[in-house]
This record gives structure tokens, sequence and C-alpha cells, in this order.
């Protein structure tokens, strides 16, 4: 992993501050009077408002506090709600408008947070944001808009889509393979060798061994054991987890 517009922060870099400048270590990841610090520093955009957006804002605080990365601007919404303009979501990062507001910001990088509904936003400014105690092997490859959160694990050899969402302590291990738009919930545990389907949803503590294959759009319930394949959008349950029925499209 590089460290560059697209990349938060190499477990080599931790702790380096670009030449030398004083950080402090404020909620916002750098002080107020370090403005010409800021100034080289990326804008970048939250997309989505809800709570893990909010999180979001704080990971990005955490890169800083390693090395000085993102000027975050603030947040955008669907137009749905375009009332939010304005408003505080944490610290001093507000609502800037929807997403039709940003040819305005037309510098700043993007970072795709769970749940912002449309995949059409331009590649090339898209980042993945990626805490700094989450441990990515050097060999890993990941797609973009990938969020990964503070204890994660991604394994040597993992090939990873577009628009992971990890939440604290998921495992991806070695050789996994995963599509786009897959969310992971906390402790979710993937073992090696293992694929998963575009749109899937992995609750909170499921474990899925080796060497399976997770069909497109399937769900594996909280702290079911996946010990065989499972169909495209199935729903999982228990241990050893057991088809409850077809996910539909609402999900």
């Amino acid at each position: 992993m590089e460290t560059d517009a697209t990349t938060a922060v190499t477990p080599q870099s931790w702790g380096q501050i670009k030449d030398g400048a004083r950080i402090e270590e404020t909620r916002h990841g750098w002080s107020a009077g370090a403005t010409e610090l800021a100034s080289r520093m990326t804008p970048l955009i939250i997309l989505g408002s809800g709570p893990h957006a909010r999180e979001m804002a704080d990971i990005v605080a955490q890169i800083n506090r390693h090395v000085p990365t993102w000027d975050l601007l603030g947040y955008l919404v669907p137009v749905s709600q375009s009332d939010q303009r304005g408003k505080s979501l944490i610290g001093d990062h507000c609502c800037l408008g929807t997403y039709d507001a940003l040819d305005e910001f037309a510098d700043a990088r993007l970072a795709w947070s769970f749940g912002c509904l449309s995949p059409t936003f331009p590649r090339e400014r898209v980042i993945n944001l990626v805490s700094p105690s989450a441990f990515v092997a050097s060999t890993a490859q990941l797609g973009t808009g990938c969020v990964i959160y503070p204890g994660c694990f991604v394994g040597h050899d993992a090939e990873i889509g577009d628009r992971l969402f990890a939440l604290p302590g998921a495992t991806i291990n070695h050789d996994d393979v995963l599509g786009d738009d897959v969310t992971m919930a906390s402790s979710a545990t993937l073992a090696g060798q293992v694929t998963v389907g575009d749109g899937c949803y992995l609750g909170q503590s499921c474990t899925v061994r080796q060497e399976l294959r997770i069909g497109p759009g399937a769900m594996i319930g909280m702290g079911a054991v996946v010990i065989s394949d499972v169909s495209p959008k199935s729903v999982m349950v228990g241990n050893p987890a057991r088809h409850l029925r077809d996910r539909d499209d609402g999900g």
C-alpha cells in the first residue's frame, strides 16, 4: 500500500509528521494553528450522514494524527435529506448540501459511507479510508471506495472489490476474494480462500469456513457458522448455518 491521495496511510508511515511540523492531538487530528500544513492536505468530503459517516470522520482524525493527509470539509447527503444542509454532524463538520452540489467542490476527494445509495460518483475521486489500526497485508488488493474500521485484518493475496464496508474486528484472511458492495459487520470472520459475491452482508460475529463460496446478495446472520457453500440471495442463520429464506430486493 502506498501513501497517496487515494490511500489513507501505511503501517510504515505511522507516527511520521510531514516536514517536522508539530501536530496537536486534537479531535480533528491537527491544530487550528497549523494553517500552512492544512493548505497542503487534500480536501475530503464524506458521502452520507448516518452514524457510520460520523464515525468515518473520527477515522480521518486518527489518520491525520499519524500522517496529516485529509482536510475534511464536511458531508454531502441525498436530495431527500436536504433539510440537513448547514447542520453540524460532528464537531465543526457540517452538511455542505446534497449530492447535486458535488461540482462546487471539484478539488475534493470523496469517502463512501455505508448506505450511500448511488454508485455513480466519479471513480477517480473516491478514496479508500483505512484506519491506521487495521492490518492490510502488502499483497492484498483493494478496490475503490473501501472503508476499513479499526482492528480489521486483511490477509495476504486477498482481493477486494469496490465499496467494502468493514466494521471493527472484521477478518478477511489470505486468498479471500470479495466482490463489490460487501458489508462485514463487527467481528465477522472469513477463513482463507473464501469467495464472497457482490452485495453480500455478513452479520456480526459470523464465521465462514475456508474455501467456501458465498453467492451474490446472500445475507449471513449474526453469529452464524457457515460450513457449506451458500446460494445467491440466501439468508443463513444458526450454528451450523441453515437456509432461512431467500433475500428479496429490500434486504
